[in-house]
């Protein structure tokens, strides 16, 4: 992989405080608003806030994905929550707290430690984690999947 990559993204201004997404990379728009938090905020379309919580976990997910791969982890499910916190620090609002609650189902017990120690691993090497200001917290949850489980 080369060592600098970019990665454009063009807003444009529609009405009020609402605005479209786009990139020439990529096939779909994102409607994009202030939150309905602050004036004359929009409810019910993504903003900037939920973008950047949306970075951090969908991270996590690939960084697992790719984690899990390299090191033949067998699961049956990943799902994350994530959580953001905006508060004001030093003047200024910023979001300055990240906690994800990721959800590994595994098939095999023995499987149960590796999926968290991957889980873990995947944090740390989040590169969008590892590129914001906001601490990020991680409160995991592997289990056996009762459905699939393998007998050993």
């Amino acid at each position: 992989m080369e060592a600098t990559h970019e990665y454009e993204v063009e807003v444009n201004w529609l009405r009020d405080r609402i605005g479209n997404m786009s990139s020439t990379v990529l096939d779909s728009t994102i409607e994009v608003a202030t939150p309905p938090e602050f004036a004359k905020g929009v409810a019910g379309i993504w903003s900037p806030e939920h973008l950047l919580v949306a970075a951090v976990n969908s991270c996590l997910m690939t960084t697992f994905l790719a984690i899990a791969e390299n090191s033949k982890l067998e699961f049956t499910h990943f799902s994350s929550r994530a959580v953001g916190k905006l508060t004001t620090v030093e003047g200024k609002l910023m979001i300055n707290e990240i906690t994800l609650f990721p959800k590994v189902l595994v098939s095999q017990e023995n499987a149960l430690e590796r999926a968290e120690r991957v889980l873990q691993k995947s944090e740390k090497a989040c590169l969008i984690s590892n590129s914001v200001k906001a601490t990020i917290h991680m409160q995991t949850e592997v289990s056996l999947d009762e459905n699939k489980m393998e007998l050993v």
